[in-house]
């Protein structure tokens, strides 16, 4: 049986960004449930409690769909924390020229509608949840805020360091004339590199054999390459890390993918590996003729 559990209850106004928030609490490592019908809370609680999986976090998605069970929400918050578990309320709200502008650009109906405007929904909306606004912990406004910097915030509040997602980075070498990787983010071309293939005793060798690789050492091509390309990677790692990317795949391509892309990728690896990162290192091509 687990400890405590922490939750936090996110709801708010439909458009106000809760389906996104949800996605960067499960990005956060949180357990993330929407729309669990609120008088299941306590009893989902129970389960997750007693289950063998360890789940410390959990947020759950309410809003005004629940319709008539959040006039009993306030019975059902107090008997989550009479058993001991930290529960937050996080309400997310914005104005209204910036819900209406939102729903007219999605061209989706508001739910609360009906026969009427999207103001009109809106009106009814913060009518219904005023009381649930009132119970918040924390009230948070998006209306100016990007989906980048609701993260951050989101984070900021909700997130603990050491358990947030590391970015993966994938290096892969390719042969250019058997295609780009589908999944690559970033793709680099060593096929202007003095070429091992014409030179005797290495062609029927691959970049990760030592006589390649001291070849390409040799070249002050290869080494200005090299260092150009660790810079530019030590800039984007760390923008990435703070935009929250959870994995990075980096492509080096020659003209078969045996020689100087391999090697390439290997002195990559070596690099990365003394920088903290701990690559996924793969060559497609380097078995094929």
């Amino acid at each position: 049986m687990s400890g405590p559990i922490r939750f936090v209850i996110l709801t708010g106004l439909s458009g106000a960004g809760k389906s996104y928030a949800i996605k960067c609490f499960e990005d956060m490592g949180y357990f993330c449930v929407d729309n669990l019908p609120a008088p299941l809370i306590p009893t989902f609680a129970e389960l997750c409690t007693e289950s063998t999986r360890k789940i410390h976090r959990i947020a759950l998605g309410i809003d005004v769909r629940e319709g008539e069970y959040l006039r009993d929400f306030v019975q059902i918050l107090e008997k989550l924390r009479a058993t001991g578990h930290p529960t937050e309320i996080l309400f997310l709200e914005a104005a209204d020229e910036v819900l209406i502008q939102r729903y007219q650009e999605t061209r989706r109906r508001h739910p609360l509608a009906g026969g009427g405007t999207i103001r009109d929904g809106i009106v009814r909306e913060r009518s219904e949840l005023a009381d649930l606004r009132e119970m918040a912990d924390r009230v948070v406004d998006t209306s100016r805020l990007t989906v980048h910097q609701l993260k951050d915030l989101l984070g900021e509040h909700y997130g603990l360091e050491a358990e947030r997602p590391l970015l993966q980075v994938t290096v892969v070498s390719f042969g250019y004339k058997f295609g780009i990787p589908f999944d690559a983010d970033l793709v680099f071309d060593a096929r202007f590199l003095p070429n091992p293939f014409f030179v005797p005793g290495l062609k029927a060798l691959d970049g990760r054999h030592e006589a390649v690789r001291g070849f390409l050492g040799q070249s002050a091509q290869v080494k200005e390459f090299l260092a150009r390309l660790e810079s530019f990677l030590d800039y984007l790692l760390a923008g990435y890390r703070n935009e929250g990317k959870s994995y990075l795949t980096v492509a080096v391509g020659c003209t078969g993918g045996r020689h100087r892309s391999v090697a390439v990728v290997e002195e990559l690896r070596h690099y990365l590996e003394r920088q903290g990162v701990n690559p996924v290192v793969a060559h497609r091509d380097v078995d094929r003729e």
